[in-house]
């Protein structure tokens, strides 16, 4: 089942929702229980927060035996970055939208931002290589 752009935010406008798919880029497939333990709520509550995500389109589980691991649907996630570029009417450029401002506080958080992501494409290609070998 698709949801709209607007029900897709709407699952998304809860944070611990948000904490999970953050969970799931950054450690990959994992179990109910690990998720629970990461974020620290009920099994039952994060099985009701998957179940929303899920519906949504934002998460996927494959049953490995008794072992059920979630993770992220990539493609759902850039669905909603290019709705929300569309959306953004300021004119900005994605990469530039701090480049030109003068608040150092800003401009040290989008760095630490890039590196971050940086960190990580660098890590899934090391693993997309590991693999290929």
């Amino acid at each position: 089942m698709e949801l709209e752009s607007s029900e897709i935010f709407k699952v998304l406008s809860v944070a611990r929702r948000v904490e999970i798919i953050e969970l799931l880029k950054s450690k990959g497939p994992i179990g109910t229980k690990s998720i629970s333990e990461a974020i620290n709520i009920t099994p039952a509550a994060v099985s009701q927060h998957l179940k929303a995500l899920r519906q949504a389109g934002l998460v996927r589980r494959e049953r490995r035996g008794y072992w059920m691991p979630y993770s992220i649907d990539t493609e759902a996630l850039e669905s909603c970055r290019q709705v929300l570029e569309q959306v953004c009417k300021c004119g900005c450029e994605m990469t530039d939208r701090f480049i030109e401002k003068e608040n150092l506080e800003q401009l040290k958080r989008y760095e630490k931002e890039l590196q971050q992501k940086l960190m990580v494409t660098r890590e899934r290609i090391e693993e997309i290589e590991t693999k290929k070998e």
